[in-house]
């Protein structure tokens, strides 16, 4: 008995059922996946940071990506630009609880460091690296979802932790072979200073009204240090003839200031003092600085930093100096490309090629003890229907970056052995007759003959 379903005729007349394809859905705009061969790029540049921070003693923080919103109203200010427009923020239907995306992670980790008291035994160095959010147009190198990597040094009193961490990027520039980083300094000296700064900045702007954008205008009397940094090109000339917040310095900040100057003098760090550099967020104090550069448009800024000795009481610590930096790691690697200084991509020491399907099972233990040996090895796969000729598997192999084949044919498998075909020329210093000859290794003793496929480091 045929059962009639709704759908075209088929041509015996009976109905036949086709499944309605289902819409294809897309990532939210602004936040975008990270695949191979990009991924590679990311691994090689977290790598590298990680690396570098075990070097000057900073240890690992992990924090949530949903924090609470009174820790960024709090923390940043109400009237920066992060809470005002481009948190992402929601109540938990569980408990009515305001939380928010992270839109950075210091005041993440500050909270972090207080409810587990982690300053309790002295100063932490401390770093993180994950995505922060925020509710934006997406352009080059600014997103929606993007990645920070941050340096942190809680608990450390004086100039000397400043200096370190700027001379820790400076390192890093260099590691990544990394050109034209302009370092900017300033400082924003004490809340006192700031707020006699405050009170002539808006005096000024006051009697310059009708030459204040919109923005400007809004920001007159809730954030004015904020219209230092505009970017419209009408306001240059105005904000240039601004109070400067170094001419309302004590001597203590100064002091501080000079000393840390100092010290990158010793370093031998060029620099120059931005006295228009300022920040978007209230904790800041004392040093700031930026890292720029020029080849990335107007996103040029590609790390920023500073000290934030009021952030603990503020979000309900006991008071504690601080000092960090976080970097961007899009920009980051935008900068590389841009420079070509981005590595190649990662290839298997070796590719197997197995003509018959049937011998899998005796070629993946094999391999298995390649991997346990250190060996980086790619196993042509696809089962019985899909193995494909010889020659197919010799051009995958070829197009993996392999530097060998291991070829388990049925004559090789019947004496016991592979036969290693090099793929590639010689390594520097290697003897290229030997290199490029084609040998077979017994498969009862893999182990002795495995580091023969791993690249030569050089003492």
């Amino acid at each position: 008995m045929r059962v009639p379903v709704s759908g075209a005729c088929g041509s015996d007349g009976a109905r036949s059922h086709r499944i309605p394809m289902a819409e294809k859905l897309s990532a939210v705009k602004g936040m975008n996946d990270i695949a191979p061969p990009v991924s590679a790029h990311w691994e090689w540049l977290e790598d590298k940071l990680r690396s570098l921070m075990l070097r000057y003693g900073y240890r690992n923080l992990r924090t949530p990506i949903v924090e609470p919103t009174a820790l960024f109203v709090r923390g940043l200010g109400e009237v920066t630009d992060i809470v005002e427009k481009e948190m992402y923020s929601f109540e938990d239907r569980l408990n009515g609880e305001q939380l928010t995306l992270r839109p950075e992670n210091t005041a993440g980790v500050v909270r972090a460091a207080v409810e587990h008291s982690l300053l309790y035994d002295g100063g932490k160095r401390l770093y993180y690296m994950g995505p922060m959010f925020r509710h934006e147009r997406p352009q080059r190198g600014r997103y929606r979802q993007f990645h920070q990597f941050g340096a942190e040094a809680l608990g450390f009193v004086g100039p000397d932790v400043d200096a370190e961490l700027i001379v820790l990027a400076c390192d890093l520039w260099a590691e990544l072979g990394l050109e034209g980083i302009e370092l900017e300094i300033n400082s924003l000296g004490q809340p006192a200073e700031r707020q006699a700064h405050r009170q002539a900045l808006i005096t000024y702007l006051e009697g310059h009204a009708d030459q204040l954008d919109e923005d400007a205008r809004r920001r007159l009397h809730s954030n004015p240090l904020r219209i230092l940094d505009t970017k419209n090109p009408a306001m240059q000339a105005l904000v240039n003839a601004a109070p400067r917040l170094m001419d309302h310095l004590g001597p203590e900040s100064l002091d501080h200031f000079n000393r840390l100057r100092g010290l990158l003098d010793a370093h031998g760090i060029g620099y120059c003092i931005n006295p228009r550099l300022v920040r978007g967020m209230d904790y800041y104090n004392l040093s700031v600085f930026e890292f720029v550069t020029t080849q990335l448009g107007s996103q040029g800024t590609v790390c920023a930093g500073g000290r934030y000795d009021g952030l603990f009481e503020q979000i309900g610590g006991k008071a504690a100096p601080a000092v960090g930096w976080a970097l961007g790691m899009e920009r980051i690697l935008e900068l590389l490309k841009e420079q070509g200084k981005l590595p190649g991509q990662p290839a298997p020491d070796a590719y197997a090629v197995v003509p018959d399907a049937g011998s899998v099972p005796r070629v993946m233990p094999v391999l298995r003890t390649l991997r346990q040996q250190g060996v980086q090895v790619q196993m042509h796969a696809g089962g019985a229907e899909g193995m494909g000729s010889m020659k197919s598997q010799f051009k995958k192999a070829d197009a993996s970056g392999a530097r060998f084949a291991l070829i388990f044919g049925p004559d090789e498998l019947a004496q016991g052995c592979v036969s290693v075909k090099p793929l590639r020329g010689p390594r520097p210093g290697e003897d290229a007759g030997e290199a490029l000859t084609q040998v077979s290794q017994p498969l009862a003793d893999v182990a002795a003959w495995a580091q023969s496929l791993r690249p030569t480091i050089p003492c």
